[in-house]
């Protein structure tokens, strides 16, 4: 075959081959990213609408509620307290010589009078005996005194001798009496430095770790002492409130009527141990706004131990038949404070109301709420006035019984009495 025949094949005719297009990978993560944002929108989307509805029930607002009843409640001031013993004593020495018995154990509970330890008792004793002879020899100078003196005045009723000697006579008299008197005085001196010697506990209570070993010389100088003695029963709780908060306080202690106040642990749960109001302090701490009071406890089963903070509760008042609904229930708007009452048609109805103190998950309702009617606590962001709900039960378990109502603080350390805002 021929050039002129194979160029006469080609036909012109027939197009060529178009090239074949390379994607780029950033072509196709477009081109994927595009084809999911359009199933979403057609598919996913459309079936996520459709099932919200059909699980609420002709789209009706699933709700727990609870009814709304009415409890004899104790209004609380809550502060931050410190345990205080009512007595600590440091046991030191009045006097200096070698410590020679230690008659406590270490943490051991003592009686008032009970002795602790002793020192080396043989130095005084010498002493004490040293007074009691010098006391002997100036009784016998008073008697050749007083001798003496009776044979002098004798002489001069005879005019045998001077009137001076007489009186001179009876000068030395009074001299060996005072001398007397003032042997006695060391002896009574000697005799205490002997009963100093042994240590006594001054009040009852705890013993701490001793500062003193045996066989040391302790002296009357020494900073540290000998024990630490701490009085744990009764024991009190020291702690402040708001001074806003004491005129009430005050009202209600001076009428004499005990005021009760509980002790709970730092987590605020577990009671530890429940006492009285004792004293009121006399000025407000300027610096805090506080005012300091002071609790006692009987601490028979020693809970409370010195320097513990334990969270304390002050009852100030209590309320009688006061109507109370969980805290839950309770909304608030810029203007206003409501709940929403469940109506008979399985509504929710919103309803204004004014409120009072809470505590422990309840709150008082002072004012738009009775007793039995019934208020929405979960599921409430959902609601609007008018809304059809649907009543569960609640996968939480019901709220606890409200035996008290707490003022808690409010923006101030230490506790305070404040009041929910009411309208």
């Amino acid at each position: 075959m021929t050039d002129d025949s194979l160029k006469s094949s080609a036909s012109p005719d027939v197009p060529a081959s178009p090239p074949v297009h390379h994607w780029r990978p950033w072509q196709k993560w477009l081109l994927i990213a595009a084809v999911l944002v359009v199933g979403y929108a057609l598919i996913v989307r459309p079936l996520t609408r459709s099932a919200g509805p059909a699980r609420a029930g002709a789209g009706a607002v699933p709700v727990t509620a609870e009814p709304a009843r009415k409890a004899d409640l104790n209004v609380r001031i809550v502060a931050l307290g410190t345990v205080t013993p009512v007595s600590t004593v440091t046991v030191r020495s009045r006097v200096d010589g070698q410590l020679q018995k230690i008659l406590f154990a270490e943490g051991q509970r003592v009686e008032a009078g009970a002795p602790l330890v002793e020192i080396d008792p043989r130095p005084f004793e010498v002493q004490k005996q040293q007074t009691e002879a010098q006391l002997a020899k100036d009784n016998a100078l008073l008697a050749n005194a007083r001798v003496d003196l009776e044979r002098f005045t004798t002489l001069l009723a005879q005019d045998s001798v001077a009137k001076q000697q007489v009186d001179t006579q009876a000068a030395l008299v009074r001299q060996n009496e005072a001398a007397i008197k003032l042997d006695q005085a060391q002896i009574d001196t000697a005799a205490l430095q002997l009963a100093y010697a042994h240590i006594i506990a001054p009040i009852s209570g705890r013993v701490g770790l001793r500062l003193v070993d045996l066989g040391n010389i302790i002296h009357a100088s020494d900073a540290n002492g000998i024990v630490v003695i701490t009085q744990l029963q009764p024991i009190t709780v020291v702690f402040a409130i708001p001074q806003d908060a004491l005129p009430k306080v005050l009202q209600h202690f001076k009428s004499g009527e005990p005021m009760t106040v509980e002790a709970f642990d730092r987590d605020g749960r577990t009671l530890l141990a429940t006492g009285k109001l004792v004293t009121i302090d006399n000025q407000i701490d300027p610096s805090t706004g506080t005012v300091k009071l002071r609790a006692e406890f009987p601490n028979t089963d020693e809970t409370l131990f010195p320097n513990q903070f334990v969270n304390v509760q002050l009852i100030a008042e209590q309320i009688q038949g006061a109507t109370v609904v969980p805290t839950a229930a309770v909304q608030r708007s810029t203007t206003a404070i409501y709940v929403y009452v469940v109506t008979d048609k399985k509504t929710a109805s919103v309803r204004q109301i004014e409120t009072g103190p809470t505590e422990r998950g309840m709150v008082v309702v002072s004012k738009g709420l009775a007793p039995g009617e019934v208020v929405v606590v979960d599921g409430v962001d959902k609601l609007r006035d008018g809304s059809t709900i649907e009543l569960v039960s609640r996968t939480t378990g019901t709220t606890g019984a409200a035996g008290s109502v707490t003022d808690k603080p409010s923006g101030r350390r230490g506790g305070g009495d404040t009041r929910s805002p009411q309208n």
